[in-house]
């Protein structure tokens, strides 16, 4: 261990995280310790760190402040819910029928992010903050409008209503505009959720540690010098978007197929910004502290609900008691600036007394 690389070590730690944190709650679900609520929130958990560690990709790794990762999420997940649709008479094996949903979502999202990436990822700042936003919204009014149903003779797509649709005898909807996905058939496992993640943290972490990586992180630094030395700052952030865009798309499949029903609604802006607070608490481009913050803040307001009411105040307390822990070294810093400003108050009214 001596002779590894920082990077290998830290990589390493991430697995190691993963792996401890799979085989816990495996063993507690096995021997019956975990409440019904509490086991029903494992596979979420699992999807918010893989969407906590995506988004990092983009604000940590990019430098760039992405409001609308909730959007391709649902990208992801209507995509891989109509694909596991189809495919259940062609693919009787739920586990290949799952990974190739999960394989067509994230190809879904990373398309759209693609499209998306090229016209918004020319600004900067605030900017690109409000537009990543608006296009997290218009995604999800979209989903709102769209209703798919399949048949004997394929996918049927229709803006209007269900009935617009024409399904033959036999035919089903599968998307019902603002009522979302209905009837799916639940195929994601904690098992698979958590593969994903660890596949999820080799593209990333390799990708950070590559050529790219330095690339990316060098036009994050310093753009000027960056465009100087002759580094594409459109390529390459449009490189780590893309690939933020289809690992959300591949998380949005794994939740998606979780439940039995899902609705636009549940993608929307607040959902966003939740996934931001894992990265902003658990450090912008420190992927261990967003799989820590992404693991305990879901869970927490599962282990508060015992105090009904507070519990939601509670969770506020413990989001502002991480931040300042999380930020400790700027508090001082800001803590000693305020001091020399009150001494240099004091001693310039003595100087004025002395006068």
């Amino acid at each position: 261990m001596k002779n590894l690389s920082i990077n290998t070590k830290k990589a390493f730690l991430n697995y190691g995280i993963v792996i401890v944190f799979y085989i816990i709650f495996q063993s507690l679900s096995a021997g019956g310790a975990l409440s019904n609520s509490l086991k029903g929130q494992l596979i979420p958990i699992v999807v918010y760190m893989i969407m906590a560690v995506s988004l990092n990709l983009v604000v940590g790794i990019s430098g760039e402040l992405s409001l609308g990762h909730a959007g391709l999420m649902s990208v992801g997940a209507f995509s891989g819910v109509v694909a596991a649709s189809c495919l259940s008479d062609v693919v009787p094996s739920p586990g290949l029928r799952l990974f190739l949903s999960i394989l067509i979502g994230a190809i879904f999202a990373g398309i759209i992010g693609f499209l998306i990436g090229i016209p918004v990822l020319r600004l900067n700042g605030d900017y690109l903050a409000i537009v990543t936003l608006a296009f997290g919204e218009i995604i999800k009014n979209l989903l709102n409008c769209i209703y798919i149903g399949v048949d004997e003779k394929g996918l049927h797509f229709s803006g209007k209503d269900e009935a617009s649709l024409g399904l033959a005898p036999g035919g089903y909807s599968i998307v019902k505009g603002p009522m979302g996905a209905t009837g799916i058939n639940k195929l994601s496992t904690f098992t698979a959720a958590i593969i994903l993640l660890i596949v999820v943290l080799v593209i990333v972490q390799n990708l950070v540690n590559s050529r790219t990586g330095r690339a990316i992180m060098a036009i994050r630094d310093n753009r000027i010098a960056a465009e100087s030395c002759g580094l594409s700052v459109t390529k390459y952030k449009l490189t780590a978007f893309v690939i933020s865009a289809a690992m959300a798309g591949a998380a949005g499949v794994v939740y998606g197929l979780n439940f039995s029903t899902i609705v636009p609604k549940k993608f929307d802006f607040n959902t966003s910004i939740l996934i931001l607070v894992f990265v902003v608490l658990g450090g912008i481009g420190n992927l261990t502290g967003s799989l820590i913050a992404a693991g305990l803040l879901t869970v927490l307001p599962e282990l508060l609900r015992q105090f009904r009411d507070y519990r939601m105040l509670v969770y506020a307390i413990v989001l502002i008691v991480v931040m300042i822990a999380t930020n400790n070294e700027k508090l001082k810093v800001a803590v000693a600036v305020a001091i020399d400003k009150i001494k240099g108050k004091k001693t310039g009214k003595e100087g004025e007394a002395n006068e």
